[in-house]
C-alpha cells in the first residue's frame, strides 16, 4: 500500500510539473500522463462487478487514443472556423459535417478513454493551433483552398492511422472503435476530394 501511495505521489508530481509547463501543449501533457500512470481499466465493470485481473492498456493504444482525440478536436475547431469564414456552400456543407460527425466521435472516444483510464488532451495541440491561426488570417477563395487542402491531407493521415489501429490495437474496445469510425473517415475523405475537384 505504501508503494502504491509513493507511486501515486510521484505521478501527481510529474503531472503537476507538466501542467506548469505552459509551453507544452495538451497532447504532450496527455502522452506524458499516460506514460506515468498505469493505463488500465478501473477493475470495475459497467455493472459494478469486479474485473479480475484489470486489463492493462498498451502505450501504443493510449498514443492512438491521444492522436485520435487531438485530430477529432482539430476537425471540429477548423470546421467551425470554415463555417464562419467560407462563402462556398460546398465547403460550408463539408465543415458542418466535420463539426457534427467529429463531435459525436469525440464524445465516444472520451467515454472509452474514461473506461480505459487513458488521459486525453483537453485542447488541440500546437501544430493544429498554428494551422487554425494561419487559416484565420485568410479569406475568400484563399481560405477555401487552404482549408480544403488541409482537410484532404488530414483525412488521408486519419484513414491510415485508423486502418492501422483497427488491425493492431491490443485493446478490443479501441480496436472496435477504430473499425467503427473508419468508414466515416473514408466518406469524409471522398467528400472533400470531390469538393477539391469542383473548386478547380
Amino acid at each position: 500500500m505504501k508503494t502504491q501511495n509513493y507511486i501515486l505521489t510521484i505521478a501527481l508530481g510529474v503531472l503537476s510539473l507538466c501542467a506548469c509547463q505552459s509551453n507544452k501543449d495538451s497532447k504532450g501533457v496527455a502522452d506524458s500522463a499516460n506514460k506515468v500512470k498505469d493505463t488500465m481499466r478501473s477493475g470495475v465493470s459497467d455493472s459494478g462487478k469486479a474485473i479480475i485481473p484489470p486489463i492493462k492498456v498498451e502505450e501504443s493504444d493510449a498514443k492512438f487514443a491521444v492522436e485520435a482525440a487531438n485530430g477529432g478536436m482539430a476537425e471540429v475547431v477548423l470546421g467551425k472556423l470554415a463555417l464562419e469564414k467560407s462563402n462556398n456552400a460546398k465547403v460550408k456543407d463539408f465543415a458542418n459535417m466535420m463539426v457534427t460527425d467529429h463531435s459525436k466521435v469525440n464524445d465516444e472516444l472520451k467515454a472509452l478513454a474514461k473506461k480505459l483510464n487513458i488521459t486525453l488532451p483537453d485542447s488541440i495541440a500546437s501544430d493544429e493551433s498554428k494551422t487554425r491561426d494561419d487559416l484565420a488570417k485568410k479569406s475568400g477563395a484563399e481560405f477555401d483552398e487552404a482549408y480544403v487542402k488541409d482537410m484532404v491531407d488530414d483525412h488521408k493521415k486519419d484513414v491510415k492511422a485508423f486502418e492501422d489501429a483497427a488491425k493492431n490495437c491490443k485493446d478490443n474496445d479501441l480496436k472496435a472503435f477504430a473499425a467503427k469510425t473508419l468508414p466515416t473517415l473514408k466518406m469524409h475523405l471522398e467528400a472533400i476530394e470531390r469538393v477539391k475537384k469542383q473548386m478547380k
